[in-house]
């Protein structure tokens, strides 16, 4: 694996997005320069957060997203493992 994490991630398993073994190493999110541990799906390109929007919930049973823009700065919380 490479020390960059991917440009765009998401944990919902439904998601084009989705990489479990990427989550698994542990990704930190840094928004407007405060770490988020809340956050549902990032784009460092498009510059946009999606975190849930309270505890209400879609008739799916999913949270509820809001996307919120700023800087996103992506990182791995761990280093890579040779």
């Amino acid at each position: 694996m490479s020390d960059t994490p991917p440009d765009r991630l998401s944990i919902d398993p439904a998601s084009p997005f989705f990489n479990e073994a990427l989550l698994e190493r542990g990704i930190g999110i840094r928004f407007n320069g405060v770490e988020k541990n809340n956050v549902e799906e990032y784009s460092v390109s498009e510059g946009w957060v999606r975190v849930a929007a309270g505890k209400s919930l879609d008739r799916h049973g999913k949270p509820l997203t809001m996307r919120l823009k700023g800087t996103v700065e992506a990182y791995f919380r761990d280093t890579a493992q040779p």
